[in-house]
């Protein structure tokens, strides 16, 4: 019997969608072009988790609120496994060269190192490597 996986599509609002696709292409990103036009784009995290970068004209018609003013508001913490604290270290300066921010200071309890920025468009993005051994119990 098969199992059933359950796939995970956070959709994002982007001002500029040619600067957030090089933004996260700089990352080592890439994007499945089957699911992307002008407006959105369509970027793979895994097999089962995909982030939607959808312009904001776009990402409006999928709600009646307001879009969250990423400058100003919080509206999600988006956390992201790494495999090594040196892959933390390199996502988030590969994003601080490409031009993100900084977001808190990196945060190191042994066996968890995770460092955060904001994209381009002001969303916060945490990196966390977890030691497995700790995970195991």
């Amino acid at each position: 019997m098969a199992t059933y996986q359950q796939m995970i599509f956070l959709n994002l609002p982007v001002k500029d969608l040619e600067a957030s696709k090089n933004f996260f292409a700089k990352l080592g990103y890439t994007f499945n072009a089957q699911f992307s036009d002008d407006r959105t784009a369509s970027m793979p995290l895994s097999e089962s988790i995909v982030v939607m970068l959808l312009t904001e004209p776009r990402f409006k018609e999928f709600t009646k609120k307001e879009i969250a003013d990423s400058a100003t508001t919080t509206e999600a913490l988006i956390g992201i496994s790494a495999e090594s604290r040196a892959k933390v270290d390199e996502l988030c300066d590969a994003a601080l060269s490409a031009g993100a921010t900084p977001s808190g200071d990196p945060q190191d309890h042994g066996f968890m190192y995770g460092r955060s920025f904001q994209d381009l468009d002001g969303h916060n993005w945490e990196v966390i490597w977890m030691d497995p051994a700790s995970v195991e119990g």
